[in-house]
This record gives C-alpha cells, structure tokens and sequence, in this order.
C-alpha cells in the first residue's frame, strides 16, 4: 500500500462491497458520536480513548476487520497474532495513526517519488489474492521504480505462505548474492 486516500478509502470503505456484512458490523462497532466521521479517524479516537475497554473493543474490532479483507485465498485463516490483546492494540494504533494522515506525505508522493529509486535493486511480490491491496498498486510502484521486479504470486492473499514465502526467499538470496 502506498496509503493513497484511494487506498485508503477502499479498504476502510469501498470493500463493503465485497464483505458487506463484516463491514457492517466494523461500522456498527462505531458508536454514534462518532458516525458520520471518516472510519480510519473513528477508530483512531476510539483507539486513544482513556477507556481500556473502549480501546479494546476498538482493537478488536479493528483487527477482525483486518482479518477478513487481507486475502480471498481459499482456505485463508485468520491470523493468530490478533488472539493477543497488546498486539491487536499496537497494530491498530500505528495503521490508524498513519492511514488518518496518509503517511503525513502528499497523496501519491510515494509513487511519484519512485523514480528516485533507480539504480536500487528491489523485489515487489504480492499476492493475485490480496483484496485489500490489489495487485494494481505493485504493478504502478514496480513501473514507476526503475530496476525493480514484480512477481505476482497466484495462490496467495497478503503476506500468503507457501509460494509467497519462497518467493521472499529467493529474493533475499538473490540480494545477499548481488552485494
């Protein structure tokens, strides 16, 4: 993700459309004071409320939303990271502090500054199943860094195992070797 207000706005809103019911219920967990506010700010205050439990329900929330958009790869399971309190917590905090404020960059300043990358080796590998990032923003930041390689794994969703992992490996090898 390069934290576009698109992106952004796609995976906090637009893939209603894609999980409407899960979606409704992460909008639901909103309470009404806060409706009406962009999703990604909501869950910001609620996750910076001086409440534990607020923040908690927030987290919890957060991450089982979290859970569900990051891949439609058959048999994708949630993750087990979000079982612990503080981790769900940490997370939700950081994706909400920078996705509210778009990385504190103009929007598209990433993929417009790519081109400053040239020269530096770099390997982008996604997977064909990661709804919540589609594969459209690699392929812009693959053709907008010089010298970079895209490979697109068919079998996985966002940060797959299986293929996606060997793939990361073979590209870690491949660094070590070029230096």
């Amino acid at each position: 993700m390069t934290t576009t207000e698109r992106e952004i706005r796609w995976v906090t809103e637009d893939m209603r459309r894609i999980f409407p019911a899960a979606w409704d219920r992460f909008a639901d967990a909103v309470p009404a004071h806060l409706r009406g506010a962009r999703l990604v700010d909501a869950y910001a205050t609620l996750l910076a409320d001086p409440d534990p439990a607020v923040r908690e329900h927030a987290a919890r929330e957060w991450c089982r939303w979290e859970d569900t958009h990051v891949s439609l790869a058959p048999g994708h399971r949630p993750s087990r990271r979000y079982e612990d309190p503080a981790f769900r917590l940490v997370f939700a905090r950081l994706v909400t502090h920078y996705w509210r404020h778009a990385a504190f960059l103009p929007d598209g300043a990433l993929l417009r500054g790519a081109t400053r990358l040239a020269g530096i080796p770099g390997t982008l590998i996604h997977g064909r199943y990661d709804v919540s990032g589609p594969p459209d923003i690699a392929w812009d930041l693959h053709r907008r860094w010089p010298g970079s390689e895209l490979q697109i794994i068919d079998d996985a969703g966002h940060g797959g195992a299986g293929a996606f992992t060997d793939a990361v490996v073979d590209a870690l090898d491949r660094a070590v070797r070029r230096r």
